[in-house]
C-alpha cells in the first residue's frame, strides 16, 4: 500500500527534481543504534524515514514531520549531513541527525499502513538498506565524518 496524502502537493528545484527531507533517527549521542521503518511499498524491507517537502514547508520541519508520521518518534533535530541525490527517481532529499526521546506506542503510519519501526546497530542497518544505495551511502557518509567505522 503506497501512501497518498489527501491535498498534497509534491515540491520540486530549478532542476525538476522532487524535493525530500529525511532523518538519521538515533537512540543516543553514541550514534550506535538506528531506527528504520517498514517501506511503505513492501513490509519485508526497511528504510530510513523521510518524504517530500510540503509547498512553503522548510526542510528541517518536514524531516521532523516525517519521523512523527512514519516511525512515531519525537526528538531533538540534530545537524544538517547534506543533499542526497538520487538520479534514477530524480530527487533530492535533506538529510539530518536526530536524537530521540519519545516513542509513540501508536502513530498515524502504524494506524493507516501497519508500519513498524526497529532499532539495529549501524553495520545491519546497512545490509538492510541495501536496496537503497542512496540510504547506504547517508550511514556511509556519517562513518566517514566520525573517522571511524560505526558499529
Amino acid at each position: 500500500m503506497v501512501k497518498e496524502k489527501p491535498n498534497s502537493i509534491r515540491t520540486y528545484d530549478e532542476e525538476g527534481f522532487r524535493k525530500r527531507a529525511a532523518c538519521l533517527c538515533f537512540k543516543d549521542e553514541s550514534k550506535q543504534e538506528i531506527l528504520l521503518v517498514t517501506s511503505s511499498k513492501d513490509r519485508e524491507k526497511w528504510v530510513v524515514p523521510g518524504g517530500g517537502v510540503e509547498p512553503l514547508e522548510d526542510v528541517h520541519i518536514t524531516a521532523e514531520r516525517e519521523a512523527f508520521e512514519e516511525a512515531g518518534v519525537r526528538g531533538k533535530l540534530g545537524r544538517y549531513l547534506g543533499l542526497f541525490e538520487n538520479k534514477e527517481k530524480k530527487h533530492r532529499t535533506s538529510l539530518y541527525v536526530f536524537f530521540v526521546h519519545d516513542e509513540l506506542d501508536d502513530w498515524e503510519d502504524k494506524k493507516v499502513m501497519g508500519r513498524t519501526r526497529k532499532w539495529f546497530p549501524i553495520a545491519e542497518a546497512k545490509e538492510h538498506l541495501s536496496h537503497k544505495p542512496v540510504q547506504v551511502s547517508y550511514l556511509e557518509l556519517l562513518e566517514k565524518e566520525e573517522g571511524n567505522a560505526v558499529t
